[in-house]
């Protein structure tokens, strides 16, 4: 059964149903590409499988068991796809506040390796003396410069704070499983070691390992993670129109339209990571060959007080997808004031959800009548398996939308010059 639901009513008149059959052809044409891996970057197609062996789970599970009994803080070095994936999954499963509540028995989870800043990783260097540490340290290649340097630090941390017998169970290693200096580095010293699949990209990654380590540690299933993915691979791998390819074909007959600028807007916090998730998932994918539609993400209804006025009345090249959660873990009620001094006797008795759906509905009336079509997806609730789903529905979506641009969604030659731009500065040997 779906977890998910799509509305595109708010999208009339700007683009129609008639609209996307008019293009079903080309998306049928690209489902063929991507069912059969005849595409651009067809090596990269791993993540249509989302299934995990049960040895692999297993492994998962010992490891997440004995982190959460050695450690009382759990490092998660990487950068891009090889830690937000996880970020997002702890927030949205966990609580908004995921240190401060956590059960006596589950690490603090803090992330590192995604920047180079000193007062950053002084800071958490800091915030964790004294305390019982463990790390899992994220690299394909494993020699991406951000977070080679902080696996430094903390590896340099734990072998003066243990030495370096004991600091081989709190060091976990995922990477390639075959080649690079971190799996040279895990067999020689026998770390615990998880594989990054070859046909796997960072983006697409948080289904494997990479993702459900971290999220083990913090106490989630992930198996019913991994079975909310295979919900979607069901339902969004058909020869049809469905919900995943429909809303692909909407963004690309938006974009067709001059809508350059994805918008999406939540109105609950704990879809702060998995925003950040989403942004990178579109922009790597999309975002090549002069193309590509620009992903922003906005909280509501906190940003309706800032970014609110830009979108009601800013330029009119955005286009807006709401993810609306439509049960909450729990509830909170509006109590009754005697003296109604501020007014909101009105809402006496009414659930904060119950507000926040009114808030919601208001505002995607409003930006509809101010020329910003929307989508809708609702999600059932804050399930493993709901955010597996989810997980999935964009995975394929995105990749759809890619294929419809007639660019590879699966690869991202961009951010390399970067990269070879600062070696040249930092001297790095044949730079």
């Amino acid at each position: 059964m779906s977890r998910l639901s799509l509305d595109f009513s708010n999208l009339n008149p700007f683009v129609s149903e008639k609209d996307l059959e008019a293009i079903y052809p080309k998306v049928l044409s690209c489902h063929k590409m991507l069912e059969n891996a005849q595409g651009p970057g067809s090596h990269f197609l791993g993540w249509k499988n989302p299934e995990i062996s049960e040895k692999v789970l297993s492994e998962i599970s010992e490891v997440a068991k004995s982190v959460r009994e050695l450690c009382q803080v759990f490092i998660v070095i990487g950068i891009g796809g090889s830690y937000i994936g996880s970020q997002a999954g702890i927030t949205f499963l966990k609580s908004s506040f995921p240190n401060q509540l956590y059960k006596k028995g589950l690490p603090e989870i803090y992330f590192s390796g995604h920047n180079i800043s000193s007062d950053y990783h002084a800071d958490l260097l800091e915030l964790i003396d004294g305390r019982d540490v463990c790390l899992n340290v994220i690299s394909k290649s494993g020699t991406t410069t951000e977070p080679a340097i902080a696996f430094r630090l903390f590896k340099e941390l734990i072998e003066r704070k243990y030495g370096s017998e004991k600091a081989k169970q709190r060091i976990i290693i995922t990477t390639d499983g075959k080649q690079g200096p971190l799996s040279t580095l895990a067999k020689e010293q026998g770390y615990p070691s998880f594989v990054i699949p070859d046909d796997i990209g960072g983006r697409f990654s948080v289904l494997s390992p990479v993702g459900l380590l971290p999220m083990s540690v913090a106490g989630i299933d992930v198996a019913e993670l991994i079975s909310g993915a295979s919900i979607g691979k069901k339902l969004y791998s058909k020869n049809s129109i469905n919900d995943a390819y429909r809303y692909a074909g909407f963004r690309y007959l938006l974009y067709k339209q001059g809508m350059t600028t994805e918008i999406l807007s939540t109105f609950q916090p704990a879809f702060q990571y998995f925003s950040e998730w989403w942004k990178q998932l579109v922009a790597e994918s999309e975002g090549k060959d002069l193309k590509g539609i620009f992903p922003a993400s906005v909280e509501f209804t906190k940003d309706l007080h800032s970014m609110g006025q830009w979108i009601q009345e800013g330029s009119r090249t955005i286009f807006e997808t709401f993810l609306f959660l439509e049960s909450s873990n729990r509830q909170l009620k509006i109590p009754a004031f005697q003296n109604d001094t501020d007014g909101l006797n009105y809402l006496a008795g009414k659930t904060l959800d119950q507000v926040n759906q009114k808030a919601f509905e208001a505002t995607a009336l409003a930006h509809k009548d101010g020329g910003v079509p929307n989508l809708l997806i609702k999600i059932k609730d804050r399930s493993p398996e709901s955010l597996g789903q989810l997980i999935y529905f964009f995975e394929s979506s995105i990749a759809m939308t890619g294929y419809l641009n007639e660019i590879n969604p699966f690869d991202q030659p961009g951010v390399e010059m970067y990269k070879k731009n600062m070696f040249k500065l930092l001297n790095k040997p044949g730079y």
